[in-house]
């Protein structure tokens, strides 16, 4: 009798736990998808703040520019050495470049790009805005009638939607010219051999596919960065807080949306 009142209270204890956390995931959901709709509606409703665009954009993209080729090259690198040892058991070492251009295009350019912009800029987005929201200078923008959205959160999104598909681009190339690198100079592959594969299989809708992702990647990264940020609190341990889900949400939901992106750009028709 004992125990089934133990296994009872165990029972009931478990409900609990999966209840409480349903509802605080849901309330969170809410939250998330209430701060982007009134981000969407500054958005379109008011004057975008052009000069804080373009600094954002240089922030974001300009700054990360170098972690995102070194992070493309050795990726696209490594692809190539890893192809080379299944193809070269029944001769397939013309399929390597294609292989590594395909790879570098749908997946590894814009998912490897969106992680690493994750954790530089996104991370520093969420850092800056939970700062200020901890020491009250957003308060104090509120009380001089400046419209929080359109002064912090818009231009940050939109610089991350549109500068990622140019580092995404850029990670593609270095990955492909990585490869082409450790082909030729490494497995001794002949350059034509590399190059004429890629001509013939990679299409433009590959690379275009691509960009679409690290636009959407670029999106994810900034939105909750910046609502992260926004809805910091508990002071400086707040800040490390905002810092730190902020990249791994980011990274959680940049995977998830690979998934189903691939699925409607690159899946059977």
């Amino acid at each position: 009798m004992v125990k089934l009142r133990v296994l009872a209270s165990l029972g009931l204890v478990g409900l609990d736990f999966i209840g409480s956390s349903a509802i605080k995931a849901f309330d969170i959901v809410g939250d998330f998808s209430l701060f982007l709709l009134d981000m969407f509606k500054t958005l379109f409703g008011t004057k975008l703040k052009f000069s804080k665009f373009l600094f954002h954009m240089e922030k974001i993209g300009v700054n990360s520019f170098a972690i995102s080729a070194i992070t493309g090259c050795f990726a696209g690198a490594v692809l190539t050495i890893q192809s080379y040892k299944g193809f070269k058991q029944f001769g397939g070492e013309q399929f390597i470049g294609p292989v590594v251009s395909l790879a570098m295009a749908r997946e590894l350019g814009p998912v490897l790009t969106g992680f690493m912009v994750a954790g530089r800029a996104g991370s520093a987005i969420a850092a800056e805005i939970a700062t200020m929201q901890i020491t009250e200078q957003i308060d104090a923008l509120k009380t001089l009638c400046i419209n929080v959205q359109q002064y912090l959160i818009v231009p940050r999104i939109l610089a991350g939607a549109v500068i990622l598909p140019f580092l995404a681009l850029f990670s593609m190339m270095f990955g492909v010219a990585g490869g082409y690198l450790v082909s030729v100079y490494t497995l001794g592959i002949n350059p034509e051999e590399y190059t004429s594969g890629i001509k013939s299989l990679v299409e433009f809708s590959d690379i275009i596919g691509g960009l679409i992702k690290a636009s959407v990647f670029g999106f994810i990264l900034t939105a909750v960065g910046s609502y992260k940020g926004y809805t910091a609190k508990d002071g400086a341990r707040g800040v490390g807080i905002a810092t730190t889900q902020s990249v791994v949400v980011s990274s959680i939901l940049i995977i998830i949306a690979n998934y189903f992106l691939a699925v409607i750009l690159f899946g059977p028709s």
